[in-house]
């Protein structure tokens, strides 16, 4: 077993799969329960950011009628009971997005809203800050084509005045006391695993009144006339409601008379189509698009033509896309939205719920990329799809989003698609697809770049529970696994089949990690690093093993950190790279003796050593260069402040223009021009310069 050289704990657990995330910045992202935990890899320990999910109040879609709740439809919602909102599902987005062209990251709750957050790079707090409500668009959207349905007759829409959820009814038109009384009692019910609205938030009607199927607060109102009301508007573009000022009655203290509004009488059916529209499940950012002048102008408002799109699957089977404009000009002083937000297209991906997203960058070229989309549901279907940048940019068609089906895989078994990673291999000219599924066992399919055909590859019963992560590394030569039984393991890409490999056991910086107690009991997520240096995963731990008195108050899960630099031999001595090959292959020599140096670690070599006169071999250590590998010379080196690694040789910068790492290029300085990076990257990590923050904040740590 390889062992970690650090690892973090965190205060909540994770419950869903994929549930950590690195960004192109260097920060890593923890969907930990009610809360998303931001931390350095560098400093683990170290300052952290925070995200809070705060509870929000359900959408008026419509009131159904008493008698309905006990429908199928309608059942997991009325018997669901969930006291706050967890994180289901979060994702960076490129680098460039942020208004301090740092990251943007998305974020999506058991509640089914979708939210976008940006580090405060000038706010000098920990709380990251809300920059867009995906969800409030998208309830607006849909509320102006009535969901989709047809017109409501006016017969079908109630002249009574409806109360808003949460509310209580009139005792003239309410239920009996004995019966209101009961509904205040039960108010915890069987949770559901996949979490749904409380049924507070399902207004219904009995005997023609309009009454509320949740639990009600305490306070009631009795005997009052309903007097003035006054129309008022919500700041989510709402229905209209009718608020009533408090009355005074004899003996008993002024209460306020509950809000009301009219909303349409809908059936059950109606109520739940529209509640799948809006339970977002899963969100996923697509590579950064850029489109020339010469094919495209810039739009209107004074956006740019870098864009990505945000795709948002939910329960009804759509994607809805959401295309964001990348700031025109970066600033880390003044606090700025994104410049343009609109909805591209709302796709009917599956006839299921969508429980995973993957895109990846297809085109070469530049002028008008594509990009691929894999998306699963939890019928078991997989679909890939294909989109062109110029279609994209221009879309106004929100009901025809310009996405055409590529390939279509049928699970004959229904097992549900839990996880999918989608990547081109530039080296081995393919599209490589990992397809993980509940029942433990993942499929590779490998696609033909020009005939844009897939083709199976193999099956593999690797867990014994779902899946919960996969991740393509070393341009697609390995992939990683992990579940919810707790085994993460590695796999080498040969030919067309997966073969398994053993973790490296070599890493830097080994410190003591027996203060962790090695008592996990599922594993929810891993990634890899954008420079494929270490690969970190997501882990809960057992609190019965836990001591309670201080281990299991502190200590939900713990983000593990595992070096695979050293699988970059491996893929180099099977991959012909022409005269990088031959730089690892061969022996080097130590700048101070002239022994021959061994290639044992990417970090740092030893020499083997001359005999002196005494018998005895004096060994020298050197450090390698991060760039080429190469043994470093004894003059002074270039070092980058955040992962604290010594360079020779700067990286060209093709690197920084490249969707995903490669190896298929030189890195010599003789066959490549270096050339100074337009912007101030690092050349490990891809860090922009940004301003320094205080050391009780998290930061990137700038060069």
């Amino acid at each position: 077993m390889v062992s970690r050289f650090q690892a973090a704990t965190l205060v909540a657990s994770p419950s869903f799969p994929n549930s950590i995330a690195w960004s192109d910045e260097n920060l890593i992202a923890v969907a930990s329960g009610h809360l998303v935990t931001i931390l350095n890899p560098v400093l683990p320990f170290g300052p952290r950011g925070l995200i809070t999910v705060p509870k929000s109040e359900p959408y008026p879609i419509g009131v159904v009628k008493r008698e309905d709740l006990a429908s199928g439809c309608l059942l997991p919602i009325t018997l669901s009971r969930d006291p706050r909102p967890y994180v289901r599902s979060i994702s960076w987005s490129n680098l460039g997005m942020a208004p301090n062209s740092g990251c943007l990251l998305a974020v999506c709750t058991t509640e089914g809203r979708v939210k976008v957050y940006r580090p405060p790079f000038c706010d000098f707090c920990a709380e990251w800050i809300e920059v867009l409500d995906i969800t409030d668009r998208l309830y607006n959207y849909l509320s102006s084509i009535s969901f989709e349905e047809a017109d409501i007759p006016p017969s079908e829409i109630s002249n009574e005045p409806v109360p808003t959820h949460g509310c209580v009814d009139n005792p003239p038109d309410s239920v009996s006391g004995k019966e209101h009384k009961r509904r205040r009692v039960n108010t915890s019910g069987v949770s559901n695993f996949d979490s749904e609205p409380s049924s507070d938030q399902i207004s219904c009607f009995k005997n023609g009144k309009a009454v509320n199927a949740g639990p009600s607060p305490s306070t009631e109102v009795e005997g009052q006339d309903l007097h003035k009301v006054l129309n008022t508007k919500s700041g989510r573009g709402k229905s209209s409601h009718q608020t009533v000022p408090a009355i005074k009655s004899k003996g008993k203290s002024a209460k306020k008379i509950p809000e009301v509004c009219n909303l349409p009488l809908i059936t059950a059916d109606q109520y739940a189509s529209r509640n799948a529209m809006l339970s977002s499940l899963v969100l996923a950012w697509s590579p950064l698009l850029k489109l020339s002048p010469e094919i495209c102008l810039a739009p209107e408002n004074n956006s740019s033509n870098c864009f990505s799109l945000l795709a948002v699957g939910a329960k009804s089977g759509k994607i809805s896309f959401w295309r964001i404009h990348a700031p025109q000009y970066y600033s880390i002083e003044q606090i700025r939205a994104p410049t343009a937000v609109e909805l591209t297209g709302i796709l009917q991906a599956h006839n299921s719920w969508v429980t995973t997203i993957s895109w990846a960058l297809l085109g070469s070229d530049s002028s008008n990329p594509q990009v691929l989309l894999a998306t699963g549901s939890t019928d078991g279907s997989v679909r890939i799809w294909i989109g062109h940048g110029e279609e994209l940019l221009k879309s106004s068609e929100v009901n025809n989003a310009p996405f055409y089906l590529l390939k279509e895989i049928i699970n004959i078994y229904a097992v549900p698609v839990s996880m999918l990673s989608l990547m081109p291999s530039l080296s081995l000219h393919q599209i490589l697809l990992a397809v993980g599924k509940g029942s433990g066992a993942f499929e590779v399919w490998i696609g033909d770049k020009s005939a844009k055909k897939f083709h199976r590859a193999g099956s593999y019963g690797a867990h014994d529970q779902v899946v919960t992560g996969l991740a393509w590394a070393f341009d697609g030569c390995f992939l990683y696994s992990c579940s919810q039984d707790n085994f993460v393991r590695s796999w080498s890409l040969i030919g067309s089949s997966l073969t398994e490999v053993p973790i490296p056991s070599s890493f830097p910086g080994l410190r003591s990690f027996s203060d962790l107690p090695d008592v996990f009991i599922s594993c929810l997520g891993l990634v890899v690093s954008p420079s494929n240096l270490a690969v970190a995963m997501v882990r809960c731990f057992d609190v019965n093993q836990l001591d309670h008195m201080y281990e299991a108050r502190l200590q939900k899960a713990a983000v593990e950190f595992f070096w695979i630099g050293g699988q970059q031999k491996d893929i180099l001595s099977n991959t012909s790279l022409g005269n990088y090959c031959i730089e690892l292959e061969a022996e080097e020599q130590c700048s101070y003796c002239s022994a021959p140096v061994p290639f044992d670690s990417p970090e740092f070599a030893v020499c083997k050593g001359l005999k002196s006169n005494g018998g005895f071999e004096q060994k020298h250590k050197l450090a390698r260069c991060a760039v080429s590998m190469q043994v470093c010379p004894t003059t002074p080196l270039w070092l980058c402040k955040c992962c604290q690694r010594w360079t020779a040789n700067l990286a060209p910068e093709t690197l920084f223009m490249m969707p995903k790492y490669s190896l298929d290029f030189s890195l010599s300085p003789e066959s490549s021009l270096v050339k100074v990076a337009s912007k101030p990257l690092c050349p490990f990590c891809g860090i922009l310069l940004q301003r320094f923050q205080p050391e009780f904040l998290l930061s990137a740590l700038p060069v």
